[in-house]
């Protein structure tokens, strides 16, 4: 009788890098086996974990063998005796239908390990899989025969799945030059970090972006009307001239060169002592915000510089002030702790808006990276912690209190102050700068998203367009980018080092906006040659978190800024953004949407001012947290030889 399944290829000492923030971590690098199974319904790919395979019976006969390598199928019963260590690599198994691949990844030349990333046609973006002994090219070889691809034209890295077509299965891979590149044996520096949900399904995003933000705009506009309100908006474009009349498709803003940046080294404490006068106050602070924005802070000094990028301290304080400073804080948080403390049950029966935020905040503390070991564990007190900080917030500024999200922005400010006054005054500040995120209406968000859609009117045309008639024009996959400033898109240990760049609010306060282009440039191949369309760009955008190279994005990032700054036909729009002039009267209000409704007065005014005019999101809907995917994406940015040589000023 013939077997339903036969294993093709096989492959062992194939990883998925995996990484907290500890190198010592054993799980740093999953061991498995890769195969090319023929089954009755299709040719599937599949990797599985190592350990997975070694805990399975050895007695099932479902799968044929094919020379020395065995496949097995897994049992119901096995998930009975896993232990939950198991139980966690087993969720990085992959298991797909070659017709449902769109695409694939290959590393570039000299990249450590060689990688496979494949992308399916729903935009579902596997973890890299790296081939430590390699076998990356044979098993590309054995997928010839079942599928064709073609080179993409604007990135070598990425190849895309032509449907079948027999007359084209002749076409070699070698005829595309695909296994030209040498490999390398360097280890790969971006690996990946698990991350536990603590933000709701990424569903829930989706319908909540279509639901309030799509709500008072049409998806798409007629092509016709882009392509004039390109035009009349955007001088200096190219215009491509189709043969349907009445139809322009802006192709190419003739911007200069982009410069080539560099990055530099993190501040240390023999630099940071060097900025203090006799008094204790910052000397040269434009050339110490520039450090910080080149290079980020050492680990060592940093809960005390951040404390200053927060507003915890100003300036120009001395060492006095700062000691006074100091003990007002921790008189005045635990104050305001001590009222909430002190409610009774009975007032709390009465008090409803309260109890909503001491559910919200209980409910998200719980699930709030709890990978990391600041947080691991039951009865971890720096939970208790962090749920004392959250609450205490709410009394602080009652007009916001609490909403979801939130604690994903105090996690790492706790983890690096690890004092609990210092995080509340530091969280506090952080809250100043970001409230417009939490607004109700969400005019905030709706701002910032409007912004990077004029910024890539500009920057990219094409790619404009190209997500514009593909319901994708409003930029709403970049919503969780914004809303809690990249914290899910990177490593935990990442994360501390890309904010406090952009808390410098150099070279403009929007650069986190340019950033969020210039992951968007390194991922256009990708979206444009897929064909994806809005659901599809949404789960890829969600799949690349904790896998963008960060150093690389900050460069091309600083490039882009400077491109466009050299740019002399910029619209006043974008010069706004950009911080190139003054904001007009009529965008220089805090909100997009205008004047955000307002919540009743707090019945507990705390020692310091509230932002004002901010409330939170009235639904309660969390963006959506990364799935264990990991993707390694390297980007080359060196678009000229011109080199960036300067200082930035206020």
């Amino acid at each position: 009788m013939a077997l339903q399944n036969q294993v093709l290829f096989a492959k062992d000492s194939v990883y998925i890098h995996i990484n907290v923030s500890d190198t010592q971590d054993k799980d740093a690098h999953i061991p498995g086996r890769v195969f090319l199974l023929q089954k009755t319904d299709g040719h599937y790919v599949e990797w599985k974990a190592e350990e997975v395979l070694n805990l399975e019976s050895q007695a099932d006969q479902d799968w044929a063998v094919i020379g020395s390598v065995s496949y097995k199928s897994e049992r119901e019963g096995d998930s009975v005796s896993m232990n939950a260590k198991m139980d966690a690599r087993r969720k990085y198994n992959i298991s797909f239908d070659l017709l449902d691949l769109k695409s694939f990844k290959r590393s570039a030349p000299n990249h450590g390990w060689a990688y496979i990333i494949f992308i399916l046609k729903d935009g579902t973006t596997f973890p890299a899989l790296h081939f430590h002994n390699g076998g990356s090219k044979a098993l590309l070889k054995e997928l010839e025969k079942f599928i064709h691809i073609r080179r993409s034209p604007n990135d070598q890295r990425l190849f895309i799945v032509q449907e079948h077509d027999p007359d084209m299965l002749s076409k070699s891979f070698d005829e595309l030059q695909l296994f030209s590149e040498s490999s390398g044996r360097l280890v790969s520096n971006f690996i990946r970090d698990p991350y536990t949900a603590t933000m709701g399904s990424f569903s829930k995003v989706t319908n909540f972006l279509r639901d309030v933000l799509m709500s008072e705009n049409p998806q798409t506009r007629p092509k016709e009307e882009v392509a004039e309100l390109l035009h009349d908006d955007l001088p200096g474009m190219e215009i491509s001239h189709q043969d349907e009349p009445g139809f322009e498709v802006v192709t190419k803003t003739k911007l200069p060169p982009r410069p080539t940046v560099q990055r530099g080294d993190p501040l240390n404490a023999q630099q940071w002592a060097s900025y203090f006068d006799a008094d204790g106050c910052i000397k040269q602070l434009d050339e110490l915000k520039e450090t910080i924005f080149r290079g980020g802070i050492d680990p060592a000094i940093r809960s005390e510089v951040w404390k200053y990028l927060l507003g915890y301290f100003s300036w120009d304080s001395t060492l006095k002030k700062r000691q006074e400073e100091r003990k007002r804080k921790v008189d005045d948080y635990f104050r305001m702790k001590l009222q909430w403390k002190t409610i009774s049950p009975d007032q709390e029966r009465r008090f409803a808006v309260l109890r909503e935020r001491k559910g919200l905040i209980d409910k998200d503390v719980n699930r709030t990276d709890r990978t990391q070991k600041f947080f691991s564990g039951d009865r971890n007190q720096n939970l208790q912690v962090l749920y004392d900080i959250l609450m205490t917030y709410c009394l602080y500024n009652f007009d916001l209190g609490y909403v979801q999200g939130m604690s994903d922005l105090l996690s790492p400010v706790l983890v690096v102050m690890e004092n609990e006054v210092d995080a509340f005054w530091c969280f506090a500040g952080l809250m100043e700068r970001m409230c417009q995120n939490f607004e109700m209406d969400q005019g905030g968000m709706k701002k910032q998203l409007t912004q990077i859609q004029k910024l890539m009117q500009v920057y990219d045309p094409e790619l404009y367009t190209y997500l514009e008639s593909h319901d994708s024009g409003n930029f709403y996959f970049c919503f969780r980018w914004i809303l809690i400033h990249f914290k899910r898109e990177f490593h935990f240990h990442e994360i501390s080092r890309l904010w406090e760049v952009l808390w410098t609010d150099l070279p403009c306060q929007n650069f986190h906006l340019i950033f969020s282009l210039a992951i968007l440039d390194t991922e256009k191949s990708t979206l444009i040659e897929n064909k994806f369309g809005f659901t599809e760009i949404l789960k890829h955008i969600n799949d690349i978190s904790l896998t963008i190279p960060m150093e690389e994005m900050l460069k091309k990032a600083e490039g882009i800024f400077l491109q466009m700054k050299q740019y002399k036909k910029l619209p006043p729009a974008v010069k706004e953004i950009l911080g190139l002039q003054p904001p007009s009267p009529e965008s220089s209000g805090s909100s997009a949407a205008g004047t955000p409704a307002t919540r009743e007065p707090s019945p507990f005014p705390g020692p310091g001012p509230a932002p004002n005019g901010v409330s939170a999101i009235s639904n309660g809907t969390n963006p959506s947290s990364p799935d264990d995917s990991s993707i390694e994406i390297l980007t080359d940015t060196t678009d000229s030889a011109a080199t960036a040589n300067y200082r930035y000023k206020h």
